[in-house]
């Protein structure tokens, strides 16, 4: 009897860490990106044989249906301009790597860190406040609009049952 017990106690304990687990899934960005992570730098990389930074969100924002140029200064023109305090998921940040304005692009992917193909690294995670990136950080610009973003980049565990609110 004690070990019917303890097995349908356990049972339930998987069950509910199954449920729970399920609830705290990624988003659609963060499954892209974790699906490219590591590919190796490629000047003019637009594939997952290798990637250049504006190749790399290009690749990206293709999932979504959404098609970038292939250029970080030319994606620095799209969508609005958006406050580095208002950053939000899928967001697109831009650097001055060459002293010459802007020369890289990354994806925010929140929690101060961004997404990006590195000349060193590949396809990397990198802080925002990496003393490298923050002396050389200049915009950002929001290209998804509200139900792209609802849908590919803001984090299922923080929706809600997604009934009307109801007081």
């Amino acid at each position: 009897m004690r070990n019917k017990i303890a097995a349908i106690f356990l049972g339930l304990v998987l069950l509910l860490a199954f449920q729970a687990g399920s609830a705290f899934a990624d988003s659609k960005l963060d499954t892209v990106v974790d699906s490219v992570y590591g590919t190796p730098y490629k000047t003019a990389g637009t594939t997952s044989k290798g990637f250049d930074c504006s190749g790399f969100t290009m690749y990206v924002f293709k999932q979504f249906g959404i098609s970038l140029p292939h250029s970080s200064y030319d994606q620095s023109k799209l969508g609005q301009k958006v406050a580095k305090d208002d950053l939000r998921a899928g967001d697109l940040v831009f650097f001055n790597t060459s002293g010459k304005g802007v020369s890289h692009v990354g994806i925010y992917v929140g929690d101060g860190k961004f997404a990006h193909a590195s000349s060193s690294k590949g396809v990397t995670i990198s802080s925002l406040s990496d003393s490298y990136y923050v002396k050389r950080y200049l915009t950002a610009r929001r290209v998804m609009n509200a139900a792209s973003y609802e849908k590919y980049a803001d984090d299922p565990s923080d929706q809600v049952d997604g009934g009307p609110d109801v007081d």
